[in-house]
């Protein structure tokens, strides 16, 4: 048994008046992980101000230098209790998670919000369909009929991702998902996996859900170019990408999430084609790697930034690690037996970072270190929200699909037809010190947080 102390809290927004007391988890009972998880859900929330007044629903605060975090990782938050929602059964957040994503589907019902173009990536976006594909696999309550559905969101990002003004028209790295939408965007020319890796395991998804081969074969195609560029190795490292014109010279830097989601859709093939081959054998190759480089003793750990400093997005890794993980061992039982061990040890250490010190509950970054480090936020809450449903996930029901219960209503024709940068009306000219200033601060923001991703 793991036990936390949980000095007083300064809790605000939505958990105000949470109840505060000394936290313990016993990781062999399913009960004891499922309360722990609600706390821990509890105080990821502190971090949200988007149901106060003033405050626009669906994202975290931010961009820097208004707040820590980027558009996408609100996404990712939603996802992250969607999977709590499943995993535990708790529907207390139900109506703060419609509210959230239904807001930022943007008016062509794709998460393409005007807003957020000024840094918009194609792996944005996607985090964004991963919840709405959540909610489709795991049954969540669909929205109003005159409002988006979760298939369709999905759909929607796939399609106009799959639209050639998103990708390389020619040479060595054709048919390449650019990590940003649009050529003004610091970026547009690296080519990078994780935008690859989001597509793959959306269409992945949306082949076993739909039982349409189109997204299969698309899929199937992507992990091939992933491959063939050499961001997969063939002893299976995971790197980040490269740039054009020839996607040659390769930047190894490993982060477990690239790992992880094309993991989890290399899980999603196997599972849909019945176990065929080559998914099997990927599915292995990646988990076998994966626990080497990602699982030092057991515990989770970011070898590209930890040592030296991960930045607000890297700090949310480790959990989308750990809960694709889990849905590998449900989808490839085979796995459980190498992967749920692993899992164990590394959320025993997960939850050992949340003595909170002054900061009451909240938890840590750097688990290996057994001590407190003082590092908090979101992606922090996440992680551990994450390593905790993880052990639960052999036990709750499969994703949903369409012929086994799925009720969310598809569009395959969902989306943009193009991919152009929106238009706006005439700004005069009172408006405009303040909204250049704005703008500046904006995109000077965005643009040194993902510096770091262009760069070889």
């Amino acid at each position: 048994m793991v036990r936390l102390s949980a000095p007083l809290v300064a809790t605000f927004g939505l958990f105000a008046n949470g109840a505060l007391g000394a936290l313990e988890v016993n990781l062999d009972d399913p009960e004891s992980i499922k309360s722990t998880a609600e706390q821990v859900a509890k105080d990821l929330l502190t971090f949200y101000r988007g149901d106060e007044p003033g405050w626009v629903p669906g994202i975290l605060p931010g961009p820097p230098p208004d707040g820590d975090y980027y558009w996408w990782q609100g996404g990712a938050m939603w996802g992250a209790l969607l999977d709590y929602r499943h995993h535990t059964g708790d529907k207390q957040f139900d109506d703060i998670i419609t509210q959230a994503i239904l807001w930022q589907v943007g008016p062509n019902k794709d998460f393409m919000p005007p807003n957020w173009t000024a840094s918009m990536g194609n792996d944005d976006q996607a985090f964004w369909a991963y919840s709405a594909m959540i909610a489709a696999e795991t049954g969540y309550t669909d929205p109003p009929p005159d409002e988006a559905q979760w298939l369709a969101l999905a759909q929607a990002v796939f399609n106009e991702q799959t639209h050639e003004d998103r990708r390389v028209a020619d040479g060595r790295c054709k048919w390449g998902l650019r990590w940003q939408v649009y050529p003004s965007n610091n970026g547009y020319n690296y080519i990078n996996t994780v935008a690859n890796a989001c597509y793959f395991n959306i269409g992945s998804r949306l082949a076993r859900y739909t039982s349409n081969d189109t997204y299969a074969d698309l899929a199937s195609k992507t992990f091939d170019l992933i491959q063939r560029l050499g961001y997969i190795s063939d002893a299976y490292d995971v790197y980040d990408g490269a740039h054009l014109p020839d996607c040659t010279e390769i930047n190894k830097a490993q982060f477990s999430y690239n790992a992880a989601m094309i993991l989890q859709g290399c899980a999603f093939m196997y599972n849909h084609t019945n176990g065929a081959e080559p998914w099997k054998t990927r599915v292995d190759s990646l988990v076998d790697r994966m626990l080497q480089i990602f699982f030092p003793n057991g515990v989770a750990f970011e070898p590209s930034c930890e040592p030296g400093n991960c930045n607000a997005d890297m700090e949310s890794f480790k959990g989308y690690m750990h809960r694709w993980m889990g849905q590998t061992m449900q989808l490839v039982p085979e796995t459980y037996s190498k992967i749920y061990p692993v899992l164990k040890t590394s959320a025993a250490a997960a939850v050992a970072q949340c003595t909170g010190g002054d900061n009451g509950r909240m938890c840590g970054f750097h688990w290996t270190s057994g001590a407190f480090d003082g590092k908090v936020g979101a992606g922090q809450q996440m992680n551990v929200l994450g390593a905790l449903i993880s052990l639960l996930t052999p036990s709750v029901a499969p994703p949903l699909t369409n012929a086994t219960g799925g009720t969310s209503q598809g569009d395959v024709n969902a989306g943009s037809d193009q991919s152009v940068m929106p238009s706006f009306p005439p700004i005069t000219g009172g408006d405009k010190a303040g909204a250049g200033i704005v703008t500046a601060v904006l995109m000077t923001g965005a643009l040194s947080a993902f510096a770091w991703m262009s760069m070889d």
